[in-house]
């Protein structure tokens, strides 16, 4: 057969153009489901296009990962023959790309010696090994209320403005510095403020070099911030399964991923669900999550930012994330408004650890605490209408004790000390579980419960009260 004859079969032309969506009809060979196509327009740019849906008559209904304007009736498209790859490899690390492994900063043109497809087959039973280890970020209410386990998932609830993008920026920071792991970030639906903000501070704080960033940015097209996370999960398995070592996944926002496939769905004319999603959410959300696991060679452990619209957790979009997550951690707008930061609602966040991991000390600690807060927070309301003075000794003592460890599991961040001007602390998990131990013994019982506000360990608590006291 004649150079001319195969590259017929993988020719096609555009019949149709819709927006984001094109028509192409190929009269040889039809390409593959998720099948990377190109166009060549007059300006010079070099559109793709993604295979979405087979059509009648030899034809395929293609997504554009880009502006598609410029194309027209009759132009040429050529089939690559597979689906989109990307770059892989420590060539990325400290730099930041977009959903085609392109640079997007001011940097040197990245040449990477390897490329990697953005869909695969997540691994199998067989092949997925988990290890009951925790992850150690140094933030007080992580590590003792919702301890991250190593290729497990966590997801951080919340509304606008609550704090969800500081606490990832702040465990990027911790586990690069105190661990040395290697991240790889996925700004979805990032607004170039935000990307550019969260770059300054990687890099203001010195672990830029360990990060990947991937941004699919608002401004760019639904397609290519529907792609987004495929592009951090295949930068990631690169470092997990070349590296044979523990990688960290970052998603802020997964949300805007379920949005841009809401928009992907709108623009291919599919019929939503009667919330008003698209009807595929299920599957999409798995595509992405099956592939954030643990095999032999490493884990990868996921952060997920979830932005919770009109704080409605019985959002359908919400709570399709929650059936993959191990961890929650609910951010509360309540909480936030006190200045009191990370703003973690501790009554509603969950975790999956048991007691054979984190140990029974913990354990028994955590389940103390929890009992001394569900017990403060059925007195709120007694409170608020009589006052304190109502209340018995005991449960004096009781509203006392949980002032005290709601105010020391707050923490003052490194990624934040510009913004705060207190130092940021890092907070071994057996340092935080004494400290709440001391507290519900009743040792700290005299302090009042703003020296516990900001500190790193009880000590400083006990510093704070004893310049007080010289005072």
């Amino acid at each position: 057969m004649s150079t001319d004859a195969i590259s017929t079969k993988t020719r096609g032309r555009v019949i149709s153009v819709h927006g984001a969506v094109a028509d192409v009809h190929f009269p040889r060979e039809l390409p593959e489901i998720y099948n990377s196509l190109h166009i060549d327009l007059p300006d010079g740019r070099r559109l793709i296009l993604e295979v979405f849906e087979h059509l009648p008559n030899s034809t395929v209904r293609c997504l554009a990962m880009g502006p598609s304007q410029g194309v027209q009736i009759g132009m040429l498209v050529e089939n690559t023959g597979d689906v989109m790859h990307i770059p892989v490899g420590p060539e990325l690390m400290g730099r930041v790309i977009n959903v085609f492994g392109q640079q997007v900063d001011d940097g040197p043109e990245i040449v990477a010696k390897l490329s990697s497809p953005t869909h695969k087959k997540s691994p199998t039973y067989t092949e997925i090994k988990t290890k009951p280890e925790l992850i150690e970020t140094g933030i007080k209410g992580i590590d003792f209320v919702t301890p991250m386990l190593k290729g497990g998932k966590v997801g951080t609830f919340g509304g606008a403005g609550v704090g969800k993008t500081q606490l990832v920026n702040e465990i990027i920071h911790n586990t690069t510095m105190m661990h040395g792991t290697r991240s790889v970030f996925c700004g979805v639906g990032e607004r170039t403020r935000e990307g550019n903000e969260m770059w300054l501070s990687l890099k203001e704080t010195n672990v830029l070099p360990n990060v990947a960033v991937v941004l699919g940015q608002m401004n760019e097209s639904p397609a290519m911030r529907f792609r987004t996370p495929l592009t951090g999960v295949t930068i990631a398995e690169y470092l997990r399964d070349a590296n044979k070592t523990d990688v960290m996944l970052f998603i802020d926002n997964i949300f805007r991923f379920i949005q841009a496939g809401m928009e992907v769905s709108t623009v291919l004319g599919r019929i939503p669900s009667e919330t008003g999603y698209q009807s595929t959410l299920a599957t999409e959300m798995g595509e992405v999550q099956e592939r954030i696991t643990s095999t032999a060679n490493g884990g990868i452990t996921s952060m997920q930012a979830i932005y919770v619209p009109a704080d409605d957790f019985s959002d359908p979009a919400v709570q399709a994330i929650f059936a993959h997550l191990d961890s929650t951690i609910v951010l509360s707008r309540k909480i936030a408004q006190q200045k009191m930061f990370p703003a973690m609602d501790i009554l509603a966040c969950a975790t999956t650890a048991d007691k054979e991991v984190i140990g029974q000390k913990h354990y028994e600690v955590l389940q103390a605490t929890l009992k001394t807060l569900e017990r403060y927070r059925s007195l709120q309301n007694i409170i608020a209408i009589l006052g304190v003075d109502e209340l018995s000794e005991a449960e004096k003592v009781t509203v006392g004790r949980a002032k005290k460890i709601l105010k020391f599991l707050t923490q003052p961040f490194f990624t934040a000390e510009k913004f705060t001007n207190i130092p940021g602390k890092y907070t071994e998990r057996g340092v935080c579980v004494e400290g709440v131990e001391a507290i519900l013994s009743g040792v700290y019982d005299e302090f009042t419960d703003d020296m516990f506000l900001y500190v790193g360990s009880v000590q400083e608590a006990e510093e704070k009260w004893k310049a007080k006291g010289i005072k």
